[in-house]
């Protein structure tokens, strides 16, 4: 339980500036499409080496590879980027369960998909810490031209900056978390952690940076709560995780201070005053 915490600590810090990204980005579905396109690569690195260093290598690579391609697709032909991803991502979890169930076993198709959060070892956790830090480290170094690319990429590019480069940068992060997460949350459970506190902080904050840190503060209350309801319930913990952030995304947009819907019914209130 302590390593769980742990590891679910280390990650939401990294989740919650990424989630707001892609919810500014309006990538959300995006990054849900990510987290499918990297089973295929964990499925292969089972098969290969069965050990979670050459899962992870794995995922990232396939993930890495279709996030790059995807965007060139969409480059390329003017197809929208959501449709592009789609289309990879249906393939991609189709081709990775169809390799888990012919070469695996039931339990390690669910291992995959819904994560074994208490099964987290050092290792792992070594490696989601390393994760963590670098995505922050790469995100304070490229801050000012990606909040650009999300908001004016026409302005980005008239001033010269490298938009391609930077959004090929900000998918690189988005897959290693992804990748990171997996081994605990699964394929499946690491994007509701990743956009749940995101999308849920948008009710509480406006400015970018108040945005992260909250989102980052909602990722981590979901995985203390959910880790002590999984524990006292007996419910699986990825799951339980995620639903807490759910029941957080709940609370926020009903009670929160930016655009809730307490704060719209006592705006009509006061315009009835």
């Amino acid at each position: 339980m302590r390593r769980a915490l742990v590891a679910c600590l280390a990650l939401s810090f990294s989740y919650g500036a990424i989630g707001v990204f892609l919810m500014l980005r309006r990538m959300s579905l995006v990054g849900d499409a990510l987290s499918h396109t990297i089973l295929p690569g964990v499925a292969m690195g089972f098969m290969l080496f069965g050990t979670f260093w050459g899962m992870s290598l794995g995922g990232f690579v396939v993930g890495l590879l279709v996030a790059l391609f995807s965007s060139w697709v969409t480059r390329t032909t003017g197809q929208n980027e959501d449709a592009s991803f789609a289309a990879f991502y249906l393939i991609s979890l189709a081709f990775g369960v169809l390799l888990v169930s012919y070469y695996g076993t039931a339990n390690n198709l669910m291992d995959m998909l819904f994560g074994a959060v208490l099964a987290v070892d050092a290792d792992t956790l070594l490696v989601l810490s390393a994760v963590s830090s670098l995505t922050l480290i790469i995100l304070a170094v490229i801050y000012r031209p990606l909040v650009l690319e999300c908001f004016d990429p026409q302005f980005l590019r008239t001033i010269g900056g490298r938009g391609g480069l930077i959004h090929s940068v900000f998918l690189l992060l988005v897959v290693m978390n992804l990748v990171a997460g997996f081994q605990s949350l699964g394929t499946l459970m690491a994007v509701g952690l990743l956009m749940l506190p995101a999308t849920a902080a948008r009710f509480w904050a406006s400015s970018l940076t108040h945005l992260m840190g909250v989102a980052s503060f909602l990722a981590c209350l979901s995985g203390y709560i959910g880790l002590l309801l999984s524990y006292h319930l007996a419910l699986p913990s990825g799951p339980a995780i995620v639903l807490t952030a759910g029941g957080l995304y709940f609370f926020s947009f009903s009670f929160g201070k930016q655009h809730s819907l307490y704060q719209m019914w006592r705006y009509r209130r006061h315009l009835e005053a």
